[in-house]
């Protein structure tokens, strides 16, 4: 007889979610699905009407997006469409290029979108994933309350029914005032109602689908009332059925990569946010490389049936969660349930009120600018506070694109502020202990040893701060004047190679001076870099020790046979 073969493992083309579904989770991911879809198909209308873009644009981000990200992405209830902050980028990417008609900006609309994509996608064969860790939290505060007061006096002129030529945050600003006589009652008295009733829902019925209720009102009120006969401005008519291919157009790409690039950084900073902020027990933590993957060929892919830029939003996701979402299952409902309003509800969305979806941007808009998270950033870290203020203030005067490349330098600026200053510290002895902490006033008892002065540092000595670090340490030697100066390393990651030199040479003064250097708790590495440099006689002079409890004893040890000697 025959042995029988070994199974093979069959490679299998299918998301690893799919081939790990469990019955039960079903019914919970179509409800999911179905919740998610009434609160994002409107709101991606509403941020298509951000970018200046037609509301169908938004259909289309809701639509196939999603899709791709279900098949690629690894974060189960994350929600993939566009966002607020993508919709404000890509409208000065529009802005730029001044294009106007439709089939110009749908073409404009796909290359932007392809290059976003592109960006994404090479950054995740790089292995850039750690690109967004750059930007801290107080800078992206700052950035994303900019983004939002932006946002909402774009959308106001909607509900007062004016219109006025745009420009810098400060010309709208004096625009919008100027343009208050001519306001339209009827639409403010809708703009007014439906903001009333969004935030309604907002404080006591968080779950309920309020940006699908808003756009069914607004419907029905110029079905019943005739609105658009009082001066409410309409959607318009948009296509029915599915979106046309869209052929990318190429020359673009020299004008719009800048944009591009800070778009592709919001988007997969936003995407690994809220996939990381609603990842469940027992689930996998995206990775952030291959959510560069999945969201970029969502873009790219998406460009040519005219997308606008995508990523996973925080607020969508949430009611993705909180709805029972399990699996990606969910993302695939809403996806169809986008592709049923395609295909069959287009001629009810040509009634909605411009104002209805401008009071949508701006309810979920508002929620960008976070006094409290101010305060809290205030409250602990001034310095921090004040890089939120400078994002904040490089979005509202300077621009959403120039302000997002002003929080990426105000982050960078801050990492090398704070590496370029790492703390000395001088330490003392708690009593009866083998305790040792920075000297302070509020622990006077602390024990100091007469002729030895403990210090230590922290994180990485490197060129940058070396000197800096130097003029700390001599400036507390020369207050002390000992005999030794033992340094703590343990807390030391790295000693770089003009660090290493600088204390070489500072190790060669104060020997001839008569003080000896002691270095102490080094790492396996750094103990390796000390070994191979000119430093490598401390350890013949015993000159390196395990910790700082060691070097006392031996200290008092060495003392106290000179002082018996004498």
């Amino acid at each position: 007889m025959d042995s029988p073969r070994p199974h093979s493992r069959r490679f299998s083309i299918l998301p690893k979610w799919i081939s790990a579904y469990e019955r039960e989770w079903l019914r919970p991911d179509v409800v999911a699905g179905l919740t998610s879809s009434a609160v994002v198909i409107p709101k991606a209308m509403a941020y298509a009407t951000i970018a200046g873009l037609p509301v169908e644009i938004g259909l289309y981000t809701a639509f196939v997006p999603p899709l791709i990200y279900a098949g690629l992405g690894m974060s189960r209830p994350l929600s993939v469409s566009t966002t607020t902050t993508l919709a404000i980028l890509a409208a000065t990417e529009f802005g730029q290029v001044a294009v106007s008609d439709p089939a110009s900006l749908a073409t404009t609309s796909a290359t932007l979108t392809l290059l976003v994509g592109a960006i994404l996608v090479l950054a995740s064969l790089l292995r850039l994933g750690f690109v967004a860790n750059f930007i801290s939290e107080p800078v992206l505060v700052g950035f994303k309350a900019g983004i939002g007061l932006v946002i909402v006096f774009d959308q106001i002129p909607k509900i007062l029914g004016i219109h006025f030529a745009r420009g810098t945050f400060i010309d709208n600003l004096l625009s919008l005032f100027n343009g208050v006589p001519s306001t339209s009652p009827t639409t403010l008295l809708l703009g007014i109602v439906m903001i009333a009733l969004l935030i309604g829902f907002e404080l006591f019925a968080p779950r309920a689908p309020a940006p699908l209720i808003a756009v069914a009102i607004g419907i029905i009120g110029v079905s019943l009332l005739r609105l658009q006969d009082h001066g409410v401005e309409l959607v318009g008519q948009i296509p029915q059925g599915l979106p046309s291919i869209v052929k990318p157009d190429l020359p673009l790409i020299k004008m719009l990569w800048p944009g591009a690039l800070g778009i592709a950084l919001m988007s997969f900073t936003e995407t690994v946010a809220a996939g990381r902020a609603f990842t469940a027990n027992g689930e996998l933590q995206p990775e952030a490389n291959r959510e560069l993957l999945a969201t970029g060929f969502a873009n790219a892919a998406s460009a040519f049936v005219g997308c606008m830029p995508a990523g996973g939003g925080t607020t969508q996701t949430a009611v993705n969660r909180l709805a029972g979402a399990r699996t990606q299952l969910s993302e695939i409902v809403m996806a169809g349930i986008a592709l049923f309003t395609m295909l069959f509800l287009a001629p009810l969305i040509a009634l909605m009120p411009q104002a209805t979806l401008a009071s949508v941007v701006i309810v979920y808009s508002i929620g960008l600018i976070r006094p409290s998270e101010f305060r809290a950033i205030l409250n602990v870290r001034r310095t921090e506070f004040t890089w939120a203020l400078a994002a904040f203030a490089g979005v509202v005067i300077l621009g959403t694109l120039e302000g997002i490349v002003a929080a990426i330098a105000i982050s960078l600026l801050a990492l090398a502020y704070q590496n370029a200053d790492p703390p000395v510290y001088e330490l003392r002895r708690k009593p009866g202990t083998n305790v040792f902490r920075p000297r302070s006033p509020e622990h006077p008892e602390d024990e100091a040893f007469p002729g030895l002065l403990l210090l230590r540092l922290e994180g990485r000595v490197f060129f940058a701060n070396a000197g800096l670090i130097g003029q700390k340490m001599n400036s507390l030697l020369d207050d002390a004047k000992p005999r030794v100066v033992a340094i703590d390393l343990s807390a030391v990651t790295d000693l770089e190679y003009t660090a290493l030199k600088m204390l070489t040479a500072a190790e060669e003064r104060q020997r001839k001076l008569g003080v000896s250097l002691w270095l102490v708790g080094l790492n396996p590495g750094v103990m390796q870099t000390v070994q191979r440099s000119a430093l490598s006689h401390l350890r013949e002079l015993d000159a390196l020790q395990f910790n700082l409890e060691l070097a006392v004893a031996k200290y008092q040890t060495s003392r106290s046979s000179a002082e018996t000697t004498d």
